[in-house]
C-alpha cells in the first residue's frame, strides 16, 4: 500500500468528516459527508477491494448521500436557527476515540500475520447472492421498495 496515498486520503477523509460534523449549514455538512464516503471508498480501492469500493460509491455516495441532500432540501424551513458548538459531544467523541485507541494498542493480534485467503471474484459474490442468499436479497428489495413508495406518498401528501 502506498504510504503517501494513504496519508493524503486519510487527511482528506478526516477533514471531510470533521467538516460534516461542524459546519453550520446542513446542506454543506451533507456534501462533506458524501466526500467522507468517497474517502472511505478510496481506502477500499487502495486496499485492492474494488468491488467493495464500487458498492461504497454506488450505495453510500450515490444513494444515501443523495437521499440525505434531498431530505434536507425538501424539509428545510425558511427560518434557520443557530447551532452552537457542543463541547459535551466533542468530549464524548474524544473519550471514545481514546478508548478505541487504547484497545487497538493493547491488542496482541496486531503482530500476527493474517492467513492467506483466496480473493473473491464478482462472479462468486453474485452466485452466492443468487443461490444461498436469494431470500434475504428479495426481502431487502421489498423493504427498499416499500421505503421508496412511502417516501413518494409523503412527498405527494405534502404538495397536495
Amino acid at each position: 500500500m502506498n504510504s503517501v496515498a494513504f496519508v493524503v486520503i486519510a487527511i482528506l477523509t478526516l477533514a471531510a468528516a470533521l467538516a460534516a460534523a461542524s459546519l453550520q449549514k446542513l446542506i454543506h455538512a451533507a456534501l462533506c459527508f458524501a466526500a467522507a464516503f468517497v474517502g472511505v471508498a478510496a481506502f477500499y480501492f487502495l486496499l485492492g477491494a474494488e468491488f467493495v469500493g464500487l458498492v461504497q460509491v454506488f450505495v453510500y455516495v450515490g444513494a444515501v448521500a443523495v437521499l440525505i441532500v434531498f431530505t434536507i432540501l425538501l424539509t428545510r424551513r425558511d427560518a434557520e436557527r443557530e447551532r452552537g458548538f457542543h463541547w459535551s459531544g466533542a468530549l464524548i467523541a474524544l473519550a471514545i476515540f481514546a478508548g478505541l485507541l487504547w484497545a487497538i494498542v493493547r491488542t496482541s493480534g496486531l503482530s500476527v500475520a493474517a492467513p492467506w485467503i483466496a480473493p473473491l471474484t464478482v462472479r462468486q459474490i453474485g452466485e452466492a447472492l443468487m443461490t444461498d442468499y436469494v431470500w434475504p436479497l428479495q426481502c431487502l428489495g421489498l423493504v427498499l421498495t416499500a421505503a421508496l413508495i412511502g417516501a413518494l406518498v409523503l412527498v405527494m401528501e405534502e404538495k397536495g
